[in-house]
């Protein structure tokens, strides 16, 4: 995902002005479309100013995740308490110890009392509010139910939090862990191995060749690191470049599902996340059609997307959801037949859910039977590279002093 500046009209010819979040250009200016704007000009941020800019308030305080759904949850709340809207935002920017949140609180209470709904006051803030977040709230609204639309957005954003951070938490010790190996083998070649390195040549005997590879990667490690650092960020900076065009994000993010254990864990948290968010705006009443538009958004997979994109072409045409997914072959059969049920009883929202249930277990059952396997594999790896350079270095003292094995 890229950020973008635009400059629109409206049908009064009012010139409007903003930062919006999409994958290219096109999608920028089908969003403007969609919400009745002509696209007079779309221009990209890059570099520091888009990562400055983006998601922050005028104070440079970044507004995330945790900030959206204390927001949701506190708002619903004093909604239920019995106060009106103008009077809980009020009530929550003064209360706010986020300057920038308060600042935004502010802005949507300023719009509401000039006419706006408060799906319109939050679509004034696109960069901060996702467009599922505001079109939850705008079903709410047009169903007289937006504290209870609130209450599923806050429930939807909570166990999408607890699915992130279950598989963010389970990746830190094997994280910490390959450090660890990459700092000690970086500690044993840069200052270990040269202490050997003038000691050998002095005795002026030839070298094993597994002595020489070790001691020249330690030479090479102690002199060039800057190098291999400077070839490793332009690696980075390339392969960004690379995977932000489309076609390129596509065939990544397809290899990615093919490749042993990983793919089959990705595939199990997007299917989680889309039966979630299809679950939860169904029962904030956005029709089967809409719901499967917007919950793209949510997918990080752009093969899956464009999967799901196909399906809701042929809903439109009235075929249903499942039997196109089935056409598909990208989702788990198991969730696509508990779809197909949903359609036959007629209640696929709840079915849904239970599909996303399903799926956050498989998640984490997934996750340990990796962390299983990871754990012991990174152990004996980083044993076998330093077993290696130890040997290698006996290996040289021995032949200097003539000896065998």
């Amino acid at each position: 995902m890229a950020l973008f500046h635009y400059k629109a009209s409206n049908v009064s010819g009012e010139v409007q002005q903003g930062e919006m979040e999409a994958e290219d250009t096109r999608q920028v200016i089908i969003e403007l479309q969609r919400d009745q704007l002509i696209p007079l000009q779309v221009k990209r941020i890059t570099g520091l100013r888009g990562l400055l800019r983006y998601g922050m308030g005028s104070q440079g305080k970044k507004i995330g995740h945790k900030q959206i759904l204390s927001f949701a949850k506190e708002l619903a709340t004093l909604l239920k308490a019995g106060l009106p809207l103008e009077g809980a935002l009020s009530l929550m920017a003064r209360l706010s110890s986020d300057d920038a949140m308060s600042e935004v609180i502010d802005a949507l209470n300023e719009s509401i009392k000039g006419g706006n709904t408060f799906s319109r006051a939050l679509e004034k803030h696109k960069e901060i509010f996702p467009r599922l977040f505001i079109s939850m709230i705008k079903a709410g609204e047009a169903g007289g139910m937006l504290g209870q639309a609130l209450d599923r957005i806050t429930d939807y954003m909570e166990r999408s939090q607890a699915l992130r951070e279950s598989v963010r938490s389970a990746l830190i010790y094997p994280t910490i862990l390959l450090l660890v190996a990459a700092i000690s083998v970086m500690v044993l070649l840069i200052f270990v191995v040269p202490q050997f390195s003038q000691m050998f040549q002095d005795m002026g005997r030839e070298l094993p060749l597994p002595t020489q590879v070790v001691l020249a990667a330690g030479d090479f490690l102690k002199h060039y690191w800057w190098l291999l650092l400077a070839f490793l960020l332009l690696g980075i900076a390339l392969f960004r470049t690379w995977i932000e065009k489309a076609e390129n994000r596509y065939r990544w993010d397809r290899w990615l599902l093919r490749v042993p254990l990983v793919g089959d864990l990705l595939l199990k948290v997007e299917t989680a996340r889309l039966s979630r968010t299809l679950s939860s705006l169904l029962h904030n009443g956005l029709t089967l059609l809409n719901a499967v538009t917007l919950s793209q958004e949510v997918l990080n997979n752009r093969y899956i997307a464009q999967a799901i994109d196909q399906a809701a072409q042929k809903l439109k045409q009235g075929k249903g959801l499942s039997a196109p997914l089935i056409e598909q072959r990208v989702l788990p059969e198991l969730a696509i037949r508990m779809l197909q049920v949903g359609e036959e009883s007629g209640d696929i929202g709840t079915m849904l859910a239970d599909v996303a249930d399903v799926y956050d277990r498989e998640v984490r059952e997934t996750v340990q039977r990796l962390l299983t396997l990871v754990e012991p594999v990174l152990i004996v790896g980083l044993g076998l590279i330093i077993a290696g350079i130890i040997i290698s270095i006996l290996l040289a003292m021995l032949s200097v002093n003539d000896l065998a094995f």
